[in-house]
């Protein structure tokens, strides 16, 4: 599924997003006047310099942090909270090592007051698309990191959001099971039809997701740039070899090269 076959309508709005921190030495705004529509069903990834507030964006999707300006909007609806539509894989798998498998995916279960017999069906279904089918009862010492993040998609999706969210999921893992996981990624999406929202550092791990790339600025955040990703699905690792994915790789980092000088010119 691509946006371009969704139906148009923004299943998720970002309108003037801004976002002041306060610490102990003083004040960091690390998000300044974002905003973006993201359509039902469209993949969507985040890229920028480390810093620039991707993950304070992503948060604010979630409803978890709030915005100090600005709103953003569910189905037309301001998200003001943790919202029972949204689930969130983080840059972890964060499975509690006391709990197996099983258990990890029924956790927020336990949180959201339903009953996981009620989706087990979906759970073995999807268990068994992600290939830990018969994992059930392992703990997470017992398995690779791949197996965890594969843990941690199916436990985002048992509860069958209509929004994920994705936080450098794969950030930690090695070339090859990375590649792995987002042909996975890919499966389960084209699957389950939800919108996604990824953030990552890797230009060509967005390119190879993505029907379109929100480019961000130092901080504060802005967006500085969307980028619309001109390749068929479904997807193929080797269309990183193909002139597009090289020329469109330069393109974005040097959009975002460009980015930095202008920022370090002006703090000159």
């Amino acid at each position: 599924m691509s946006a371009d076959t969704a139906n148009g309508k923004a299943k998720i709005k970002i309108d003037s997003a801004s976002k002041v921190y306060e610490t102990q030495s003083g004040y960091v705004h690390a998000l300044d006047n974002f905003s973006s529509d993201i359509q039902e069903r469209e993949l969507v990834c985040v890229v920028g310099p480390s810093g620039c507030g991707k993950t304070t964006l992503l948060w604010a999707l979630s409803g978890l942090h709030p915005l100090t300006s600005g709103t953003v909007y569910l189905d037309d609806v301001p998200v003001k909270g943790p919202h029972p539509e949204i689930g969130m894989i983080f840059q972890e798998a964060n499975l509690l090592p006391w709990r197996n498998l099983i258990k990890n995916i029924e956790f927020p279960f336990e949180i959201k007051k339903l009953n996981p017999n009620d989706y087990r069906d979906r759970i073995q279904h999807l268990l068994e698309t992600v290939g830990l089918a018969g994992f059930e009862n392992k703990y997470p010492r017992e398995l690779s990191g791949g197996m965890q993040q594969r843990a941690s998609l199916v436990r985002c999706l048992s509860f069958d959001p209509s929004v994920m969210l994705m936080d450098e999921p794969f950030g930690a893992l090695d070339a090859f099971t990375r590649d792995e996981m987002n042909l996975l990624l890919l499966k389960l999406w084209t699957e389950n039809q939800k919108t996604i929202v990824f953030v990552t550092h890797s230009i060509t791990e967005a390119l190879f997701l993505a029907d379109r790339i929100l480019v961000m600025s130092p901080r504060p955040g802005r967006l500085t740039r969307e980028f619309k990703v001109d390749l068929p699905r479904p997807r193929h690792l080797d269309m990183q070899m193909t002139p597009y994915f090289m020329e469109a790789t330069k393109e974005i980092k040097d959009i975002i090269y460009a980015s930095i000088e202008v920022e370090q010119h002006a703090d000159g």
